[in-house]
């Protein structure tokens, strides 16, 4: 084998995360055009059905107590975490949004603690963490320090982080069992999306399906759906089988990183040296929290 598990786990996640970083500027694309809960049930519909061409095998029902895990990683990984994050930008800025979600990894340390026994962050764990935090919030605000706090956006926000670290913890559990990567994400995506189908009418969700003859809105969604969420996902969850959940939300950190660079490319954005300090920050806190997580032999 060219590559160990350990090695191919981290080379997964930077693929992953590279993919995640340019869906913002996909979303930004689409946003002409559809709501944010449109693009949210459009592209994780798309990616279940891609699933399925994937791996058209059937996941027999697994036990209540199984199917519940996998109930409450689709309700946390899909349908809370999107949603508290989209409505959240309804309510407070954009640059509350990007500081607030790097909360995630550290979230996920704190529950691993209790319910992951193998995974125990050190102390320079949280350095690093602190670290990145402070570097992504000079790339967030890029050059301008204003920071409005609305209660109701960023509580969104970090309930966001929250259910983000519940699907890691609920992804890691669930991978134990052996079961097949993109059965169980397919599995997970079937839960969300049916748990998203009550609230769609109270965002008043439009299903005018001629907004699909734009190449354009084509084109984004296959990219949101196929690669950001399918694959991705998929990808995701295996590198978390690999290497860890707290050590590969680590790599969440390098997301907002990479849409900057597709912004500057793509749409032209500014790139300040404020954000060029930030992006330091961030990759010294991610090199430093990656190196030291520690995992216990149970």
């Amino acid at each position: 084998m060219l590559f160990s598990k350990r090695t191919q786990g981290h080379l997964i996640a930077l693929m992953t995360v590279f993919l995640w970083g340019a869906t913002f500027i996909a979303t930004k694309v689409l946003l002409t055009d559809f709501k944010p809960i449109e693009i949210l049930s459009f592209r994780f519909g798309l990616g279940y059905l891609t699933l399925w061409i994937l791996s058209p095998r059937f996941l027999a029902w697994q036990g209540a107590k199984r199917e519940f895990m996998f109930l409450c990683a689709g309700l946390c990984g899909v349908t809370c975490y999107f949603l508290c994050e989209n409505i959240a930008l309804t309510y407070t800025t954009a640059s509350n949004v990007g500081v607030i979600t790097t909360l995630a990894p550290i979230f996920t340390a704190i529950l691993s603690i209790f319910f992951l026994k193998n995974e125990t962050p050190p102390k320079r764990f949280y350095i690093g963490c602190s670290l990145a935090i402070i570097g992504v919030g000079l790339i967030s605000f890029n050059g301008k320090f204003v920071l409005s706090l609305n209660p109701l956006g960023d509580l969104l926000t970090m309930l966001a982080c929250l259910f983000w670290a519940c699907y890691s913890i609920l992804t890691k559990k669930s991978s134990n069992y052996g079961y097949n990567t993109i059965l169980l994400t397919r599995r997970f995506f079937f839960y969300g999306l049916m748990l998203m189908f009550p609230v769609l009418s109270f965002f008043d969700f439009d299903w005018n399906l001629s907004r699909f003859t734009d190449p354009v809105n084509i084109f984004n969604f296959l990219f949101l759906g196929v690669g950001a969420s399918a694959i991705c996902f998929a990808s995701w969850n295996y590198a978390v089988k690999l290497i860890g959940a707290v050590k590969i939300s680590i790599y969440l950190y390098l997301v907002p990183i990479l849409t900057i660079i597709a912004a500057v490319i793509i749409l032209n954005e500014p790139f300040t040296w404020i954000a060029a300090i930030g992006t330091l920050f961030t990759l010294c806190g991610v090199l430093l929290s990656e190196s030291v997580v520690k995992v216990t032999k149970k």
